[in-house]
């Protein structure tokens, strides 16, 4: 099933950046030297917190004037995707996904954006690399960019396209072990392979949760009813809301193999069962007539003229094999055999 990152740390890593299309500033930041929301600044400022390190999401939410309820939401590492509008901000929760290869699991990372007038404050659970860096590089290096020449908006927008792009990687990874369970399951349906089946099929409703309800988040952005959101970066989330609705349907449509392959192994189960009864039902219909025969002659009777026969063994052999042969030629040209 999916994998969450609960690891914390005694502190957090703080990379502020501020653009537009002229100029380019990077700096690692305390927060103690955080002055408040720069709404005077022509510049677009992207404030990353790595790490939810409690002091520092408080002092920054104290600094930025956030809900107490938005800072103990960011905090929170299981808030299901949403959105929540504050008037002066946006606050976005959605989860970042990646694949573990050597677990061979999907881990989950929440990560929580603060939408303002021209700045953006983006809080991740600490871990190495984000499918953020693309969008650093570009900010950094393309001085023409669309993302230099937009607004905040954008940037939400570009980090959002970020994560769910990485959705289709984490299901194209989820469909080449999709592809090796049925080859396993055509040719040798194990009890492992059916608890690699369920294993993959729960991590496939976890990540239906973490991708659903984005539908909604992403939704509710592109109706552009938050003064926040511009009229040209609507276009772009109306773009994005597309891509969720494909990921959803790359999702649901795992779901429904992974639901066939389990009805594949229990008939595949069934068969076999079937066959090993077919094979003692067939065994068991030829010794009846057989047991029959030597429980006549086996009868303990003083008078049965058969005993007396010199050729009463071997006749009876004779008669038993006779016997089986017919009902094996019967059961072949019925197919049963």
């Amino acid at each position: 099933m999916l994998k969450s990152l609960k690891k914390t740390t005694g502190s957090a890593k703080i990379t502020v950046l501020d653009y537009d299309e002229q100029q380019f500033q990077e700096r690692k930041a305390e927060v103690v030297e955080e002055p408040s929301p720069p709404r005077d600044r022509p510049t677009v400022t992207w404030i990353n917190v790595d790490g939810l390190q409690p002091e520092t999401v408080e002092k920054i939410g104290e600094s930025f004037g956030l809900h107490p309820l938005v800072v103990e939401a960011i905090l929170n590492r299981d808030q299901r995707p949403k959105l929540e509008d504050f008037g002066d901000y946006l606050y976005i929760v959605l989860k970042m996904l990646s694949y573990d290869d050597k677990a061979n699991e999907i881990a989950t990372e929440q990560v929580s954006l603060i939408l303002g007038s021209n700045y953006v404050l983006s809080f991740q659970e600490e871990r190495e690399g984000d499918v953020f860096n693309p969008i650093r590089e570009r900010i950094r290096s393309e001085k023409a960019s669309r993302i230099r020449k937009m607004g905040a908006d954008y940037l939400v927008y570009s980090l959002m396209d970020s994560i769910v792009d990485s959705y289709f990687t984490i299901l194209e990874k989820v469909g080449e072990r999709i592809e090796f369970l049925e080859e396993e399951l055509v040719a040798k349906p194990t009890p492992t392979v059916l608890q690699a089946i369920h294993d993959l099929r729960r991590e496939m409703i976890s990540l239906r949760k973490s991708v659903w309800p984005l539908r909604e988040v992403i939704s509710g952005l592109e109706r552009g009813e938050s003064k926040l959101i511009g009229e040209e970066a609507q276009v772009y989330f109306r773009n994005l809301y597309d891509h969720t609705i494909q990921v959803i349907d790359s999702v649901e449509t795992s779901r429904d193999i992974i639901s066939g392959m389990l009805e594949i192994y229990l008939s595949s189960m069934s068969n076999k069962m079937n066959e090993v009864m077919k094979v003692l039902t067939i065994i068991a219909t030829i010794f009846m007539p057989l047991t029959l025969i030597a429980g006549i002659y086996g009868m303990n009777f003083r008078y049965m003229p058969e005993l007396e026969a010199p050729w009463g063994y071997p006749i009876a052999w004779a008669a038993m094999l006779i016997v089986a042969g017919l009902m094996l030629l019967y059961f072949r040209r019925k197919k049963w055999i």
